[in-house]
């Protein structure tokens, strides 16, 4: 077995040469000599293959883990990916595309790609991204019309290479095309919200603009599935294709659909068969539980899970670090990129309120940082007495990170472990991955904004407060597409209407 071992380190400094002390620092642990869990971060180093001219290579490390079982996690990912081949040849190619990825990208390859490419054959380091190949495609469809060649060209200059064309083929996995048609959808809605604005100015910018209707939708998904058959068929660059299995909004705007006991247990059941279904496909191999999680078809697009759903999430997401974003979120309805760009300065925890006057989006994969989508979107939210201590107490712990690791401080109040600004698709991973863990179903993020317009609402605030706390232009918008009635409020208003016609002079003799 390769050499292996883990240690703590920290950023600290010795205060008379300067130099860092690392794993030296006696802030690492306590007094009765056990780690201690609020100074410095876990690496480890492993032992690789020789190189391919048989001199030894430089050990593996990585470093910034949490915890010492997550590093050793990894070691074990590096261990199976080193073992997909017993050839001590493909060993030692595994071994150079695993530092040249991590190099690169700052994480380990895929197992399963790995896999592929060894038994068809395909060089390792061979990575063609998803704007590469339908140019590719494109260029070798022969026999078609200019009408259908000039659709599918804007379908790829216009969605697939600025949302996904950044992504490996390989790798490009449902979630990451269904992020594409939440980005478009919600994109949709800012024009729609600037069109029945009072603001002419408002209305001005988005008089040419296009609302992405259903069908268009369908032909993207279309042309991203016909490209991505050809990859499948003649290049072996990938083993299924993860568009085929996308599910698009209904010609309708859906109606959101709150996650009853009924629809609980019905999905269960699609979800079992579904993961049979993909787990026989894959024959053997390690499946992706998340992807056939939120793969599992939905009631509607738009689900909401009931109040005792979203506290058992954020019982299961309460010591995660984004916990408290996920809270504002689920409470107060921002959007993921308004609580990604959360500025330090607008956060006032003496007078509860947080500011929202900046956000951090995402087109493809770079992350891009600006003013909220509308001038109704710059606001101040009020904060309940049980956030404002969560965070604070998310302040104190970024403090003692920043101070470990020798780091000043952020802008941004939500941050990684290294002080960098949130990945909003990082936020969206680790909500899925909660979720999944809490036993519940399936919702996207931005569900999670419009289950917190239905709580208000379940609450009794009133409407103008509501479009206020969600940033939204008018109040009709705010009732026509954020509020959704929860079964027990829908059956206190049957009674109570009912009870009204008790109470009248000639009201109904009780049947019972």
């Amino acid at each position: 077995m390769a050499s292996r071992k883990t240690f703590k380190l920290c950023g600290c400094r010795d205060q008379e040469t300067g130099r860092l002390l690392g794993r030296k620092c006696p802030k690492l642990r306590r007094r009765n000599g056990q780690w201690s869990p609020h100074h410095g971060t876990w690496s480890y180093q492993l032992e690789l293959p020789p190189n391919a001219d048989g001199t030894r290579r430089s050990p593996l490390r990585r470093g910034g883990f949490a915890s010492q079982d997550t590093a050793e996690e990894e070691i074990t990912q590096v261990v199976e990916l080193l073992g997909i081949s017993k050839v001590a040849q493909i060993q030692i190619k595994i071994a150079d595309f695993i530092v040249e990825t991590v190099k690169t990208s700052r994480k380990l390859p895929d197992a399963d790609t790995v896999r592929r490419k060894v038994r068809t054959g395909q060089r390792l380091d061979q990575r063609i991204l998803v704007g590469e190949w339908v140019d590719i495609w494109l260029n070798g469809k022969k026999k078609i019309s200019e009408g259908t060649r000039a659709r599918y060209a804007s379908d790829i200059k216009l969605y697939l290479k600025p949302y996904l064309g950044h992504i490996p083929v390989e790798e490009l996995r449902v979630a990451d095309i269904a992020d594409m048609f939440d980005a478009i959808e919600e994109y949709n809605d800012v024009i729609r919200e600037a069109r029945v604005s009072d603001d002419p100015a408002l209305r001005v910018k988005v008089k040419w603009r296009r609302v992405v209707n259903p069908p268009t939708m369908r032909n993207i998904q279309a042309t991203l599935r016909h490209a991505l058959n050809i990859a499948i068929k003649h290049e072996r660059l990938i083993d299924f294709n993860p568009a085929a299995i996308v599910e698009l909004p209904p010609a309708t705007r859906p109606k959101p659909l709150v996650w009853t006991d009924e629809r609980v247990a019905a999905w269960k059941t699609a979800h079992a068969a579904h993961l049979a279904a993909v787990r026989e496909r894959a024959g053997g191999k390690r499946v992706n539980v998340i992807e056939a999680y939120i793969g599992t078809p939905r009631p509607s697009p738009v689900m909401v899970w009931t109040p005792e759903q979203t506290s058992r999430f954020l019982g299961q997401a309460r010591k995660h670090r984004l916990y408290p974003l996920y809270r504002l979120i689920a409470l107060r309805g921002l959007r993921r990129g308004e609580a990604c760009g959360v500025r330090t300065t607008e956060v006032d925890l003496k007078n509860g309120t947080v500011g929202i006057s900046w956000q951090i989006t995402q087109l493809g994969w770079n992350p891009r940082q600006g003013k909220p989508k509308t001038d109704a979107s710059d606001r101040t939210v009020d904060l309940d007495t049980n956030t404002i201590k969560i965070l604070r107490h998310h302040r104190a712990r970024q403090n003692r990170e920043r101070l470990a690791a020798g780091l000043g401080e952020s802008e941004f109040f939500f941050t990684d472990e290294a002080g960098q600004p949130l990945h909003p698709a990082h936020v969206t991973d680790q909500f899925q991955w909660l979720a999944y863990q809490a036993g519940l179903p399936p919702i996207r993020l931005h569900d999670l904004r419009h289950g917190a317009a239905s709580l208000m609402l379940a609450a009794g605030i009133d409407i103008k407060i509501v479009q206020h706390t969600l940033g939204h232009v008018t109040s009709a918008y705010t009732r026509d597409t954020y509020t959704s009635v929860y079964p027990q409020l829908a059956k206190d208003a049957a009674e109570n209407t009912a009870a009204l016609l008790a109470l009248a002079p000639e009201g109904e003799r009780d049947l019972s």
